[in-house]
């Protein structure tokens, strides 16, 4: 299979500034990994995993980060610029509508709504990142190690409220062995 031809920094803006427009939180990456993944096939699904990996470890959203990192795969330096800039750009219009919104209607008596407003857009979110967790969880985790990795990190976190950097320094030394053990026995 021939690799895909480099997008354009004028086709990389347009995905990016609509995926900017189009979605927000915690489901933004699997808006991302649809468009440049599944729908465009810019990168495969292990450059995409490893850019969400190094996105969510690296400093800051991960939806920008992994602009950042897709632009600057596919283009480079001005990739990463154009990238961040497509993501960026609506969002930033639409903030600023929604402060000025929330500043003048929050006083009047029918202002509640906006409220209500904001907790279904943070539900539909949290739905999206779930949708996508389970995509990937089908097609990335095989075996019973990694599943039982899977397992003891969301327990660990979820039910016990382990804090992440200490279920980290537990699960990775632990999926290092448990994958090394499962390459010499394959041997």
């Amino acid at each position: 299979m021939t690799p895909p031809a480099r997008p354009s920094l004028g086709a990389l803006f347009a995905c990016f500034l609509r995926l900017g427009a189009v979605s927000f939180g915690g489901g933004m990456s699997a808006w991302i990994r649809r468009e440049v993944v599944l729908r465009r096939g810019w990168l495969d699904e292990g450059q995409f995993l490893s850019g969400l990996a190094l996105s969510q470890i690296a400093p800051g959203p991960n939806a920008v980060n992994l602009s950042i990192f897709i632009g600057a795969t596919l283009r480079g330096a001005a990739g990463a610029t154009v990238a961040l800039s497509g993501l960026l750009a609506v969002p930033v219009l639409i903030l600023l509508a929604a402060g000025y919104a929330y500043f003048t209607l929050r006083t009047m008596p029918q202002g509640a709504w906006f409220g209500t407003l904001l907790a279904g857009a943070g539900a539909a979110a949290i739905g999206l990142n779930l949708a996508n967790g389970v995509q990937l969880t089908r097609r990335n985790v095989r075996g019973w190690a990694a599943w039982g990795v899977m397992a003891g990190i969301a327990f660990a976190i979820g039910v016990l409220g382990v804090p992440l950097l200490i279920a980290l320094a537990v699960a990775v030394p632990v999926s290092l062995l448990l994958t090394a053990r499962r390459a010499g026995a394959s041997e």
